[in-house]
C-alpha cells in the first residue's frame, strides 16, 4: 500500500533543479501514488523537466524578489492548507541543505508537524513511512517513524537516491500565494557571495580528489590541486584541515560536509575516521593514499598505496602530464 500523496521541497541548481530534488523524486515515486514540488520561484521555467521526474504539479510562489524563502514558502504552504485550498500531503521531503533546513523548521512550527533529520532511506510499513537514519558516526542504522498522523516532515540527505526520469508531461503549475508575512517578512537579501571556483562541484564530480592531515602543511594540499586539475576532478579535504584553516569548509567531505558518490574517490594522507568515511564511502572506487598500512581508510579502498603522499603525488601527476 502506497502512501497517497508526497510534497517534495525544490531547489534550483545552476542549470535546472537542484540533484538533491531529483533524487527525492525518484524515492518519492516508489512510495506515494501522486508526487508533487513546491517551491519558492518561477514553477513555469521548471514544470517540464520536473514533470520528467515524475511530478504532477509544481505550486510555485513565483519571483520572491530577494525575499527569504524560509519565511515566504513554509507561510505559504501553511496558509494554503489552512484555507483549504489544498489538502495537506501525507509527508513532505526535503534535502539537508541550508535552504531545506531553514522551510522544514519554519513548516514543522507552523503545522505542529514532527521532524526526522538526516534520512538516508524511506520505505513503507504498512501505510506509515519508515525512515533510516546513521547514528554513531554512522556505524549503525536506525529505522524511526512518526507515531501520530501525519504530514510527516523527512529531511534527506544527499546522494541517498540515484535520480531516475520517467518522461512524464510537465507538471501542472499551480499558484502558491505568499501571504502576509508582517515584522517576519521584514528580512530581505541586499547580496550574496559565490565563493570563486573552477571545475567541476564537490557533490557532483564523477572524480574527487581529497587531502588530508597526512598532507603536513596549507602548502602541500597544492598537490591536492594540481592532481584534480590533471583528471578534471573536484578538490576535496577530511575535517581536520578543514578546521586548522587550509581550505575552506566548501572543500570539506564528510559527515558535517559534502556527502560524495563519485565514480572515483582519491583519499591522500586521510586515515579514514568515521566521520569523513559516511561522506565518502559511497564512491564507487576508492583509492587511498597513506603511509600507515593500518589506516582505517584502507578497510573501504578498493586500491590502497602504501605510502609517502608527498612522494607519491608528484610521481602520479608526472605521470599523467606525459600522457
Amino acid at each position: 500500500m502506497a502512501l497517497e500523496k508526497i510534497w517534495v521541497f525544490g531547489e534550483a541548481g545552476a542549470d535546472g533543479a537542484a540533484t538533491i530534488t531529483l533524487e527525492m523524486l525518484a524515492k518519492a515515486r516508489e512510495v506515494a501514488d501522486t508526487v508533487e514540488v513546491f517551491i519558492g520561484g518561477d514553477g513555469a521555467a521548471r514544470a517540464a523537466e520536473l514533470g520528467d521526474h515524475g511530478s504532477a504539479k509544481v505550486y510555485a510562489t513565483g519571483d520572491l524578489a530577494g525575499r527569504m524563502q524560509g519565511t515566504c514558502v513554509a507561510s505559504a504552504v501553511a496558509s494554503a492548507i489552512a484555507s483549504g485550498e489544498v489538502a495537506a500531503p501525507d509527508a513532505f521531503l526535503f534535502g539537508t541543505t541550508y535552504d531545506g533546513r531553514d522551510v522544514a523548521a519554519r513548516l514543522s512550527v507552523k503545522l505542529g508537524a514532527g521532524v526526522l533529520s538526516n534520512v538516508v532511506d524511506l520505505r513503507l510499513d504498512g501505510d506509515r513511512l519508515v525512515g533510516v537514519e546513521p547514528v554513531f558516526g554512522g556505524t549503525l542504522n536506525v529505522s524511526s517513524r512518526f507515531a501520530d498522523g501525519g504530514p510527516d516532515i523527512w529531511l534527506v540527505r544527499p546522494k541517498s537516491f540515484e535520480p531516475s526520469p520517467v518522461g512524464g508531461p510537465p507538471a501542472e503549475v499551480v499558484d502558491l500565494p505568499v501571504p502576509e508575512l508582517g515584522a517576519a517578512g521584514g528580512a530581505v537579501i541586499r547580496d550574496r557571495f559565490t565563493e570563486e571556483s573552477a571545475g567541476p562541484k564537490l557533490d557532483e564530480a564523477a572524480i574527487v580528489v581529497s587531502g588530508g592531515r597526512g598532507l603536513g602543511s596549507a602548502d602541500a594540499y597544492s598537490m591536492i590541486e594540481g592532481l584534480a586539475k590533471q583528471l578534471g576532478a573536484a578538490p576535496g579535504a577530511s575535517r581536520a584541515i578543514v578546521d586548522a584553516g587550509w581550505v575552506p569548509y566548501s572543500y570539506q567531505v564528510g559527515q558535517t560536509g559534502k556527502v560524495v558518490k563519485p565514480t572515483v574517490y582519491i583519499a591522500c594522507g586521510i586515515s579514514g575516521a568515521t566521520q569523513h568515511l559516511v561522506g565518502m564511502k559511497g564512491s564507487k572506487n576508492i583509492i587511498a593514499i597513506n603511509k600507515d598500512s593500518e589506516a582505517p581508510i584502507f578497510a573501504v579502498a578498493d586500491l590502497g598505496i602504501v605510502g609517502d603522499v608527498h612522494k607519491v603525488l608528484p610521481k602520479l601527476t608526472e605521470a599523467l602530464e606525459a600522457r
